[in-house]
């Protein structure tokens, strides 16, 4: 089979063996360097991958992306019908809601907590990740009896309640007038649902009718405070409260990053430190190959000056250490590519071997999110593939400044 002579030649040198045995030992851990370094590169960043995916289900899910409210603070939204329709309609936007916001405390036999009751209408939350999240009772519920609550299980556990029970639901901010004077305005509610999303609106929110909540504040039930777009992607919540029409423009329209985007920016922030440090390992062990190069041209330089009286030029010099240098780097990143999507996948149940087998048996650890993403493997390959070219430029470069002549008068 026909080669280049360049790469024919490169190609026999990262096979041979130095006499000495330490350019081969250099070059076998440049290899490996490269191997571990890209593995770890794509676990981590699969793992950072799920992790955010999780951040974007349990919060996003739960976060409206888009809240619109009248520029007069605690003003109802005048035919917010007429609202929701031209809301509905425009790009991205999947679902429009209204609402019902308020803080209270809820109380039970044993103790008290500090929620946000959110006033809405069952039958147009049917998709949200709260219903789809249900494990006693239905969501639907609020609909079917009055003054009833869904909770989540984290606050029915710290209340100490379970379905049926009865809970008190009191509004510190509004107050009634009676015989004994202004006291918050209270109400009884019984809970028909419990949901499990994993996030903090399991112990922080509850959820009850809208024309209930409205009766506490003393509103009418048509008056909505808010409505709430959730989009197909959380991530175009500016490019579309940009692009709202004139005819909306009495409103305010708030969107998510100004309560979770901090959180967010963090993770990407980890993420890229990850990306960088992960990175270096690789950069480290690719500089190993000019180290293992510079000591092959160093011993080659007799070989290299008869190339050159032979009439190879300084290109096909450059080209065969180039080669040399990128085989072995491809060794290390094809090895590394494989080792790391056999890792990723299989992360959970290797994992759990350690669990039973190192840290001992009992132990119990949460299945970790994994998200392996094609496009970001690709990256990763091709970035240490530079990096291994790159390596390669230094030692080439010195090889082709070989002087024949003064090699050759020693040989």
């Amino acid at each position: 089979m026909f080669h280049p002579v360049s790469f024919f030649i490169g190609l026999r040198y990262s096979r041979s063996r130095n006499p000495s045995g330490f350019v081969s030992f250099i070059t076998f851990f440049s290899i490996i360097g490269i191997l571990l370094g890209v593995a770890a590169l794509i676990t981590v960043v699969s793992v950072m991958n799920g992790f955010e995916g999780e951040l974007k289900k349990r919060i996003l899910g739960i976060v409206p992306h888009v809240i619109v409210s009248d520029k007069q603070d605690n003003q109802p939204i005048k035919q917010w019908q007429t609202v929701k329709q031209q809301l509905s309609i425009l790009p991205h936007v999947e679902r429009v809601t209204p609402i019902i916001e308020n803080e209270a405390l809820v109380l039970s036999n044993s103790t008290l907590q500090g929620v946000k009751v959110q006033g809405v209408f069952p039958k147009q939350e049917n998709q949200n990740l709260v219903s789809q999240s249900m494990i006693t009772g239905d969501f639907l519920s609020l609909e079917k009896s009055p003054y009833s609550v869904v909770i989540g299980q984290a606050l029915a556990r710290k209340l100490g309640v379970v379905f049926g029970d009865k809970i008190r639901v009191v509004l510190p901010n509004k107050t009634t007038f009676t015989p004994m004077g202004r006291i918050p305005v209270q109400r009884t509610f019984t809970v028909v649902g419990l949901f499990n999303i994993g996030s903090q609106v399991d112990d922080s929110v509850v959820y009850v009718h809208g024309r209930d909540l409205a009766k506490l504040l003393r509103k009418k039930a048509d008056e909505i405070s808010q409505l709430r777009l959730y989009l197909d992607d959380a991530f175009r919540a500016k490019q579309v409260v940009n692009n709202i029409p004139p005819s909306l423009s009495q409103f305010n329209f708030t969107i998510w990053n100004e309560s979770q985007g901090v959180l967010f920016s963090a993770v990407k922030m980890e993420k890229n430190m990850m990306w960088l440090m992960l990175s270096l390992i690789i950069a480290v062990a690719a500089f190993n190959i000019v180290s293992a190069l510079v000591m092959v041209v160093i011993d080659k330089q007799g070989e290299i000056a008869i190339l050159q009286t032979f009439g190879m030029n300084r290109a096909g010099i450059v080209k065969i250490f180039i080669s040399q240098g990128v085989i072995n780097g491809v060794w290390g990143v094809a090895l590394g590519t494989i080792a790391g999507v056999f890792i990723t996948l299989n992360l959970n149940t290797l994992l759990s071997f350690l669990d039973m087998n190192v840290l001992g048996a009992g132990y119990t650890s949460q299945a970790l999110p994994v998200d392996l993403q094609v496009n970001h493997v690709i990256i990763i390959a091709c970035s240490a593939l530079l990096m291994s070219f790159l390596a390669t430029l230094y030692p080439a470069f010195r090889a082709s400044n070989t002087q024949p002549a003064e090699v050759l008068r020693n040989e």
